[in-house]
């Protein structure tokens, strides 16, 4: 799993954060990948209250994602984010 800021606040009077996902046909066929679109959104839920407001975050999932479980997912995503905030 990868993602990338866009946008910071200080960019746009808007606050609000958005958040795009990229799941290619490489992650599994259509079911599989909107499992895995589908954590991932219920993890930005998550992100939102962690300070994430201002920003555009995409997400990139990559094939291993279809196996993971949810905790492993959040734990990877949370880890990405703590990155980018660390460079922030």
């Amino acid at each position: 799993m990868t993602y990338a800021v866009r946008r910071s606040a200080a960019e746009t009077s808007d606050a609000t954060p958005r958040f795009g996902y990229i799941i290619s046909k490489a992650v599994g066929n259509a079911v599989t990948r909107n499992l895995v679109r589908r954590r991932m959104k219920a993890i930005s839920d998550e992100l939102i209250r962690d300070g994430a407001e201002g920003s555009d975050i995409v997400f990139r999932a990559l094939p291993r994602a279809a196996d993971a479980t949810f905790a492993e997912l959040r734990r990877e995503l949370h880890r990405a984010h703590e990155k980018v905030r660390a460079q922030a």
